[in-house]
């Protein structure tokens, strides 16, 4: 082992390499701008840091004017964890609608065109793809982010996925290592804990894993998870038998491991971020990932000194935080050689763009179309109608500032369409919609069904009652088809809304390119 002997000044930028925060605003403060000049080799973008392509850009373009190899990562999944399109919904399905179309090349089509829109704007590292395999139903997390249940065809398109979004230049980070999909708990409110034993792991959560590192996946993203077959103490993210022992020893991955948010509250409520990211440093992990809710001078600052003082102290060997530094700053050069592929900045503004966004949609049109599965059969409607939206609770990753259903797109086509939202707390649900909708053809849209009781019973009680309704399924599929037309999009993207309003009109869209 290496024996280091550094100034404090060494370690200091060690410590700020090893951090990805986020900040507010659409440009970047002089605080984040003189931490980068520091050393800081990563900032984290969300949906708050962007308005349009345009304004990213010249973002991207600020940071590189204070350090050219910096690492601008986004949480940039497309279909319902959309950042770039925060405000519209995304021109690009997610991963249960090209797990459900099962075609390789087409997730490697649509990977790419993402990255190149990213790399457009100046982002070159990518959150994404999610590779979980979506075991348990009721997960309340991961659902339409995962391409499915199967092993291996969430493998094949993990790999596609990864294969599509690096060769536009754009850095993947495979994601939640080694496995979420099977938690029926959001670590975004507390620890989920997995009871599986070491066969299920190896055949189940990480054969998409082993699929990632070997197309060459240049990240990875820890979950927050406890598996004690694995660490009965530590979740993932602080765990050296998951990080080191199995990811890096037994998996042979040797890319940049990155946490997942430490603010989550599976970390933050039970270790604290500061001592977190020290644990998750000394355990593996190269790169913290920290600003979906802290997003300041302070929190850099915190993290920064806990680590150092970590150091000092001789609880963090001072060459695990000098290797994590100097796996961030490999990654940042893989970009670096990677822009030259790509198109400068500011040409994703172009003819055939998704309404206010400056982004074509052609191939994530074409995906969403092809995602679609319906049952039943009911005559196209051509009078406004009425959508009705049954809306559950919107986990952290999605957010609730994105746009999402069919009513808007319906609106566009059939003018005059109506809608509104009901929740769990409405109160009578179906017979509020049949008032509502008068005379008119109601399509009720709902987003997992099987999760919701007050969803499913307020779709029972209006069948009866209008069983020319047309019901749209956004999320999980698991239930027997209803209504006179049943469609399952197998996600909530702009473009999932698109191509169910032209099944449920049985016309192409009115903003929609030809294909």
């Amino acid at each position: 082992m290496t024996t280091f002997t550094s100034t404090t000044d060494t370690v200091t930028r060690d410590a700020l390499a090893v951090l990805q925060p986020g900040f507010s605003g659409t440009t970047a403060p002089d605080w984040l701008l003189r931490r980068v000049g520091e050393g800081l080799s990563s900032v984290g973008l969300f949906g708050r840091n962007i308005e349009t392509p345009e304004q990213l850009a010249a973002l991207t373009a600020q940071l590189r004017a204070e350090r050219d190899d910096v690492l601008v990562a986004i949480d940039e999944e497309g279909g319902d964890v959309t950042r770039l399109e925060v405000r519209h919904g995304s021109s690009f399905p997610g991963n249960l609608a090209l797990g459900a179309v099962d075609d390789p090349e087409l997730t490697r089509a649509v990977a790419q065109e993402l990255g190149r829109r990213l790399a457009e704007c100046g982002v070159n590292l990518n959150w994404a793809p999610s590779a979980d395999v979506n075991s348990n139903p009721d997960n309340p997390v991961i659902g339409v982010r995962s391409f499915g249940a199967d092993p291996h065809l969430v493998a094949r398109h993990t790999a596609a996925y990864i294969e599509g979004l690096q060769a536009a230049g754009v850095a993947a980070c495979t994601k939640h290592f080694p496995g979420h999909g099977d938690t029926a708990v959001d670590s975004h409110h507390a620890l989920p804990r997995i009871d599986v034993d070491l066969d299920t792991l190896h055949t189940r959560e990480l054969v998409p894993f082993r699929a990632a590192i070997a197309a060459g996946s240049k990240s990875v993203m820890s979950a927050h998870i406890l598996l004690p077959a694995l660490d009965p103490d530590r979740p993932a993210t602080l765990s050296p038998q998951i990080l080191t022992g199995l990811l890096r020893n037994e998996l042979g991955y040797d890319g940049l491991i990155v946490t997942d948010g430490m603010e989550m509250q599976a970390i933050s409520a039970t270790y604290g971020i500061e001592r977190g990211s020290v644990l998750a440093i000394a355990a593996g992990a190269d790169a913290i990932c920290v600003g979906g809710g802290l997003e300041d001078e302070a929190t850099v600052l915190r993290l920064r000194d806990a680590l150092v003082a970590a150091v000092r102290a001789g609880e963090l060997p001072e060459e695990r935080l000098a290797d994590a530094a100097a796996r961030v700053r490999a990654l940042a050069s893989w970009t670096q050689r990677a822009r030259g592929a790509v198109p400068e900045p500011g040409a994703a503004t172009q003819e055939g763009t998704a309404p206010g966004t400056g982004i074509a949609s052609d191939i994530g049109l074409v995906a969403a179309r092809r995602a679609l599965q319906l049952s039943g059969a009911a005559e196209p409607l051509t009078e406004p109608a009425y959508v009705a939206a049954f809306t559950p609770v919107a986990n952290i990753a999605v957010g609730d500032e994105t746009p999402w259903g069919v009513a808007a797109e319906l609106a566009r086509v059939l003018p005059g369409t109506a809608t509104d939202t009901y929740s769990g707390e409405t109160e009578e649900p179906a017979a509020s919609v049949i008032r509502a909708a008068g005379e008119r053809r109601i399509v009720a849209v709902v987003r997992d069904a099987h999760r919701h009781a007050w969803m499913r019973e307020a779709l029972t009680t209006l069948l009866v009652e209008r069983p020319d309704t047309v019901v749209v399924e956004m999320g999980v599929p698991q239930a027997e088809p209803r209504g006179a037309l049943y469609i399952v999009t197998h996600g909530a993207a702009r473009v999932c809304g698109v191509a169910a309003a032209e099944a449920i009109t049985g016309a192409p869209h009115p903003t929609a390119s030809d294909v």
